[in-house]
């Protein structure tokens, strides 16, 4: 343990002091390609992939270990949608220390998203502008490249997918909109290496402006997704920044349906609620990610815990950079948590740093598993 541990903080520092001001040198967008090139030439290599499991997973603890529709995690922290956006790097993600991976948002026709830059980076706020307007190879490339995935390979990893609608003008009005997401979830029929679906319902920097986070909308799109004989969980992933009164109105909704969870949260839309540290030009457009959204993230779990905790399962995301906010998330009532980040932030050890200083809390508390600790503090606020 402690030479897994000294291990990982030599990586940190290497990444913080050597590689990270280096990538500060280009666009961000031009270091995402690189990195996702760079990351699936290394996880084609089995050598490597045996090298990184030593570093960073290292023994497994069965503390962290959970089963949640019959589906085993390692870890409850795993990589949200955005950064691995069509499953070109999973074997690298799994081995990592990560307990599961997002792949996507996935759409059911190939597009090139929104013109770029994608990414813009606010350091000082620990946020990144993200606008890539749902740039996809199209699901049916997607999924037929996770089918082909060595079961070896995702043992005990789960793999969900993030379905969102294609952002193009022939999907433009809300009938389109379904069927576009209906196309997407009807292809991971019977597809063993997808174990869950994330339906992202907020976008609205795409064709027809219009997303999924209204009631009636939703509640029409969930009627359609109904009618499917879906043999995986569905979870539902919207945005940080809405209304307690607004969520409450979704999360109603999802109550009414086959809904197994929910995603909280996606991207902040509105900024009037971010608390920057520098300034952001108005002509950047994208919703943002990471710090700010961290509490916004935390109250929602709370509320929807404490209302919804019997109904729905909660994965925790938004602004998680160390064990401590994830273990927040999760005492707030998160039984899984995702992040991205807080990775392109701090480093590729994250993960693995998250789970050995989880152990060191859950230690501290009396605690015997992760999922003993899950709501705990459901009654509490306590906002730094």
């Amino acid at each position: 343990m402690k030479v897994h541990s000294i291990s990982l903080k030599i990586i940190k520092f290497s990444y913080l002091l050597i590689a990270k001001p280096i990538l500060l040198l280009f666009l961000p967008d031009k270091v995402h390609m690189s990195m996702i090139r760079f990351s699936h030439w290394i996880g084609s290599k089995r050598q490597s992939r045996k090298i990184m499991r030593i570093i960073f997973i290292g023994k497994r603890d069965k503390r962290l270990e959970q089963k949640f529709f019959g589906i085993d995690y390692r870890s409850p922290v795993g990589l949200a949608a955005g950064f691995d956006k069509n499953a070109e790097i999973i074997p690298v993600i799994s081995s990592l220390g990560f307990g599961f991976g997002v792949v996507g948002s996935v759409t059911a026709k190939s597009s090139e998203g929104n013109p770029k830059p994608w990414f813009y980076r606010l350091p000082k706020t620990q946020s990144l502008v993200i606008n890539s307007g749902f740039a996809s190879h199209g699901s049916e490339i997607i999924i037929n490249r996770v089918k082909k995935y060595h079961s070896g390979t995702l043992y005990k990893f789960p793999i969900s997918i993030s379905v969102a609608q294609t952002n193009s003008d022939e999907v433009i009005d809300e009938k389109t909109g379904i069927n576009d997401y209906i196309t997407t979830i009807k292809r991971t029929s019977g597809i063993r290496n997808i174990k869950m679906i994330e339906i992202n319902i907020s976008c609205p920097n795409i064709y027809g402006g219009k997303d999924f986070t209204e009631p009636d909308r939703l509640d029409r799109l969930l009627m359609a997704i109904d009618k499917i004989k879906i043999d995986k969980p569905i979870f539902i992933k919207f945005p940080a920044d809405l209304s307690w009164k607004r969520a409450k109105a979704l999360l109603d909704v999802m109550v009414n349906h086959h809904v197994d969870g929910v995603v909280l949260s996606n991207l902040a839309v509105n900024r009037t609620k971010i608390e920057l540290k520098e300034n952001l030009p108005n002509k950047t457009l994208g919703n943002l990610s990471g710090k700010p959204i961290r509490w916004l993230s935390n109250e929602l779990i709370r509320l929807t815990y404490r209302n919804y905790g019997r109904k729905l399962m909660i994965i925790g995301a938004g602004g998680i950079f160390s064990a401590k906010d994830a273990y927040i998330k999760i005492k707030f009532g998160a039984s899984l948590v995702e992040m991205v980040t807080g990775v392109i932030i701090n480093g590729p050890q994250l993960a693995a740093e998250i789970n050995l200083d989880l152990l060191r809390l859950l230690e501290e508390d009396g605690y015997e598993n992760i999922n003993q600790a899950i709501g705990t503090d459901v009654l509490t606020y306590m906002k730094e």
